[in-house]
């Protein structure tokens, strides 16, 4: 039976990236689409992330081990491999290794660091800030661009802010800009920072919460910037969304769960809640604060980053031969 290529190709752009992958050894014509059309990448991107599951990512901090879980379908893990120093795909294996810092922020135990795409000039931008003490400027900003590869610091001028751990902190993309909760010495007040990809700027606006931001962070609730935090008055976790971006009175108490050691990390396609226990595993539980669904994982991922992504078969700039390995 003869299918036009057409057709062939608007099937397997509605394919899973796990299929596809294992498809590219059908032939030649559907490995070099699969592997090396940039074209059929982001078409498949933009026709399935919309409507295919973000998975999370947990990334072991001691052993850097990962596990990918599905977490519409259970929060079993689905996929467990090595994570080193590089930008990674963990939907097809593809990493790169990028140059250290000439500036030295990577040798800083602490410092914030950010991974974004700047749709305005097709480039992704790892973003790093550090502590380098009480002089001027009082951090250290930089961020490096796959498209040029190169480092590139941004200059100040800075206010003297401090950081919440002493250890890295990954930030939260929204709306094109990297954030972190940092303390600003100078108001004596916790802020969120913001650094804006097309920009190439850093600014800050006033964080809303109760509790100390150690046990607070980011998410998306519908289509809005919140914060989860403890209240420690009456024990229950709120969560206060930012109706409207940048503007302060605009922070709203949206939900209010009474349930114990819970970190919200995002919602399924039916609203139950999926989030980080205090011990070493996620949990599901509805909006009434009802656990669903509990799985535990091995100690070490007790200190883990935990993040969220879609499968894709989007490569970084420079192709495969430009120290991208599987």
């Amino acid at each position: 039976m003869f299918v036009p290529h057409e057709l062939i190709i608007q099937i397997l752009l509605r394919l899973p990236v796990k299929s596809l992958i294992r498809f590219k050894s059908v032939c030649k014509l559907w490995f070099s689409l699969i592997s090396h059309d940039p074209h059929f990448a982001n078409s498949h991107f933009q026709l399935n992330s919309a409507t295919h599951t973000r998975r999370i990512l947990l990334v072991s901090f001691s052993t850097h081990e990962s596990l990918s879980i599905d977490f519409e379908a259970s929060l079993d893990d689905d996929n467990a491999s090595f994570l080193s120093n590089y930008l990674w795909n963990p939907s097809t294996g593809l990493h790169k290794q990028i140059p250290l810092s000439p500036f030295g922020s990577n040798l800083d135990a602490e410092y914030f660091y950010g991974f974004g795409y700047d749709d305005s000039t097709d480039d992704y931008l790892v973003v790093s800030m550090s502590r380098i003490g009480s002089g001027d400027p009082p951090l250290r900003l930089e961020y490096f661009s796959l498209k040029s590869n190169t480092w590139k610091q941004v200059e100040g001028p800075y206010f003297p802010y401090g950081f919440q751990e002493n250890e890295p902190k990954g930030g939260f993309l929204y709306k094109g800009a990297i954030h972190w909760v940092a303390y600003r010495y100078d108001i004596r007040s916790y802020v969120i920072l913001a650094f804006d990809l097309m920009e190439r700027k850093l600014s800050y606006m006033p964080l809303y919460c109760y509790g100390s931001p150690s046990d607070s962070g980011f998410w998306i609730n519908g289509e809005f910037l919140s914060v989860y935090t403890w209240n420690y008055g009456n024990d229950t976790l709120e969560i206060w969304a930012m109706k409207e971006y940048k503007v302060n009175s605009s922070w709203t108490m949206t939900l209010v769960l009474p349930i114990d050691l819970f970190f919200p990390l995002c919602c399924t396609k039916s609203d139950d809640i999926i989030g980080k226990d205090g011990e070493d595993g996620l949990v599901k539980c509805d909006k009434s604060g009802q656990r669903l669904e509990q799985h535990s994982y091995p100690n070490y991922y007790l200190r883990c980053n935990l993040t969220m992504y879609i499968d894709s078969l989007l490569s970084l700039p420079g192709g495969d031969g430009d120290n991208q390995q599987a």
